[in-house]
């Protein structure tokens, strides 16, 4: 027929994947190669992984006519971004024996190994697994890993929203068990509870070729947004009534990516849609999901968001398809203020008399170097810590519930190993930087981004110190293009890669991820990135009002509009 659409190639890839094996075993088992089968590449990301190239490397292993130096990152799946000492033990040395030494967090909550080569991925798998970590859904066309608020004040509401970031994660993993088929040598008690015993793989929330693109789900705890829900697939707003939980609110249609280039494309703020009771949201997230599954674009993948759907259809033919799919109406969205989407950096106390510590971790990355033995003291640490490591939106870490007994040898620890004044004694700006991975190992990068950062941190942090704004809690986001991995879009200050040295500057996000940057510079070097921003932020030190932020004192002096709507990114 005319109308029948052309689907995507990776669309056919799925169909022919029988439930997401294709031939991995096969290219998984050839020695020949470090790299696996083209069509392979699409199915492992389902698994949890990428095959990456060390890009710093290409031109050398040409000339010695070398194929590219492939390798793997692993994406572990920490629902709601807590993880246990042990857990946290098993990455740390996972990363040292398979990885590249070091241990990633990422902007998702979730633990990233990178280069592990092809022939340690079924070992490295197999070992997080042995600790009740798995890595199925971590990347794909399928949900990703639930965020939740890290909260370490609220004990007992942060362990009840936990457990909803927990069951919505399960409720939506994938059922195929050929994840435990291709790693964990199809061990019969994980394949029976996937699979609720049945002898042949289905998927009955996702059916045999998944979502037409990722999907991700993420709550927050007001007043802070700390994992910056709005830019997600759904945004849960937890409503709490005299610290009990009542229910969520939902926001639908998030995210970052856009293409430059393609105006069409752009990043969205979630929409506000109604309050759900708390019994009732796994079941808003499945019908929501299901029908992206049905509507979403597979022609081409570009525009295969549910943000695209929503705005194609019209956000009132969804709801009402989504009235019709849960049998019921949402009730009205109940009243919330978010204050910030940033981390609380220090120690404090929790209701139940727990010590909790926030620690910045610069980019995400855990290691020793230059003296700050990061990676050894936590690992020090998690040897007698009886509470929780919970990863941040943010790329940090809070280590929970530790027994105030323990609050002093915590302390004492990371000061003997240089870690202290590194990820507690710098400016606010610092202390609110994310950047990306991009190079060397990001396919998509057209910059650097994390290992750039710090560097240009340092100009910046010059200009800070001289206008009195050390404290002012700026929020600067890089990436290395423009799909949007660190939430550029949501920063007071976005840097968005274009090439080799140069970024586009976006500028007017507001503190609490409700309102978008706008374009402002383009192709600047480092040079313009320092001098447009310099007289930018000694204005602001000047000129501002009380409590005004960054973001919102640009929009008030007319350097950008104010933009809410991803319709209007462009404009």
């Amino acid at each position: 027929m005319a109308d029948t659409p052309k689907l995507s190639e990776v669309e056919h890839i799925k169909a022919g994947s029988n439930y997401l094996r294709g031939t991995l075993k096969e290219s998984l088992a050839d020695p020949i190669t470090g790299a696996i089968a083209p069509d392979d590449t699409q199915l492992i990301k389902f698994h949890g992984s990428y095959q990456q190239t060390d890009r710093d490397l290409e031109s050398e292993r040409k000339r010695q006519k070398l194929e590219p130096l492939y390798s793997f990152m692993i994406r572990v799946r920490v629902p709601g971004g807590v993880a246990t000492p042990e857990q946290w033990r098993r990455m740390d040395a996972l990363s040292d024996a398979y990885g590249s030494g070091a241990l990633k967090l990422t902007t998702r909550q979730t633990f990233q190994l990178h280069g592990v080569l092809k022939r340690d991925l079924r070992a490295t798998i197999q070992e997080f697994n042995d600790v009740l970590l798995d890595s199925i859904a971590g990347c794909g066309d399928v949900n990703r890993n639930v965020m939740c608020a890290a909260n370490p004040h609220e004990s007992a509401l942060h362990k009840d929203v936990h457990a909803v970031a927990t069951a919505i994660s399960a409720h939506l993993t994938p059922r195929t068990t050929a994840y435990w088929d291709l790693w964990l040598d199809g061990e019969k008690q994980y394949s029976s509870l996937v699979n609720d015993g049945e002898k042949e793989d289905f998927e009955p929330i996702y059916g045999a070729t998944y979502l037409p693109r990722k999907f991700k789900i993420a709550i927050a705890v007001p007043p802070q947004n700390d994992a910056d829900i709005f830019s997600n697939d759904i945004a849960l707003v937890a409503i709490a009534e005299n610290g009990v939980l009542q229910g969520f609110n939902v926001a639908i249609g998030g995210g970052m990516g856009m293409t430059f280039g393609m105006p069409e494309t752009y990043p969205r703020l979630a929409d506000l849609i109604g309050f759900v009771p708390t019994d009732k949201v796994v079941d808003v997230c499945e019908k929501v999901v299901t029908i992206q599954r049905d509507w979403g674009n597979r022609e081409n993948r570009k525009f295969s968001r549910l943000k695209y759907t929503i705005d194609r259809v019209g956000l009132p033919a969804f709801l009402e398809e989504l009235r019709l799919r849960l049998g019921y109406d949402l009730e009205e969205a109940r009243p919330f203020h978010f204050t910030g989407s940033g981390d609380s950096f220090g120690w404090s106390q929790g209701e139940d008399g727990k010590e909790h510590l926030a620690l910045f971790v610069e980019g995400g990355r855990v290691t020793n170097k230059n003296g700050v033995e990061l990676k050894t003291a936590l690992r020090e640490i998690a040897a007698f810590h009886t509470g929780e490591f919970r990863l941040t939106g943010n790329q940090n870490l809070v280590i929970a519930n530790i027994d105030p007994k323990h609050r002093q040898r915590v302390q004492q620890i990371l000061e003997t190993r240089g870690a202290w004044a590194k990820t507690q004694q710098q400016t606010a700006l610092r202390l609110s930087s994310l950047a990306c991975v991009a190079l060397n190992t990001c396919s998509l990068a057209f910059a650097e981004a994390e290992r750039y950062l710090p560097h240009l941190l340092d100009r910046l942090d010059t200009v800070i110190q001289a206008n009195g704004l050390s404290e002012e809690g700026i929020l600067i986001r890089m990436t290395g293009c423009p799909n949007g991995c660190a939430r550029p879009y949501l920063g007071e200050i976005g840097l968005v890669g274009r090439a080799i040295g140069r970024y586009n500057l976006y500028l007017g996000a507001d503190h609490a991820g409700q309102r978008m940057n706008k374009l402002y510079k383009e192709m600047l070097d480092e040079e313009g990135i320092v001098a447009e921003l310099t007289p930018l932020l000694e204005a602001y030190a000047q000129e501002r009002e009380p409590q005004e932020k960054f973001g919102d004192f640009v929009i008030r002096q007319g350097h950008v509009a104010a933009t809410v709507q991803g319709l209007d990114f462009h404009a």
